[in-house]
């Protein structure tokens, strides 16, 4: 219920800020404001983000569990989202989220709540180890398949 509560309370704080910038600033500098967040957003996004792509797949690539890069890539995406939004409050949060020592602050409080389980499964139908078969020349025989591309002129395998 209190996420439900804060979910509606943004916009109302965001309509109320707005008013409030644009007593002070202008109603014109007020709309520039809000696009311009929306350009540094989406310019942030591409640049941090691609570096954190970037992490994630050299732990991956060490064997490491990139848990850290993998949420400093979804914080890094919600300052994104955040900045293009609307708004001088989900501005501030998204700012606030593009900055390393703040990101640092939030995973260190999920951290806590975290439990990480690592599963490994092997694909269906497959078996460890090689498919070898052992058999001697009693075993099996060869012989000609007539419908074969490769298979000489007189239908005959090759030293036969």
């Amino acid at each position: 219920m209190p996420f439900l509560l804060m979910l509606l309370a943004i916009p109302f704080a965001e309509i109320a800020m707005f008013i409030l910038v644009g007593q002070e600033i202008g109603l014109a500098a007020t709309l520039v404001l809000t696009l311009a967040t929306a350009v540094a957003g989406t310019a942030l996004l591409r640049q941090q983000g691609l570096s954190a792509i970037t992490r994630i797949r050299a732990e991956l690539d060490a064997g490491a569990l990139p848990a850290r890069a993998l949420a400093d890539g979804a914080m890094i995406t919600a300052a994104g989202l955040f900045l293009l939004t609307p708004g001088f409050i989900t501005d501030a949060v998204g700012l606030l989220l593009f900055i390393p020592p703040f990101r640092e602050l939030v995973w260190k409080a999920i951290a806590k709540r975290l439990k990480v389980t690592v599963v490994q499964t092997r694909a269906p139908g497959r078996r460890a180890g090689p498919r070898v078969v052992d058999l001697d020349e009693t075993e099996f025989t060869s012989r000609a398949d007539p419908a074969s591309p490769w298979r000489h002129r007189s239908g005959d395998l090759p030293g036969e």
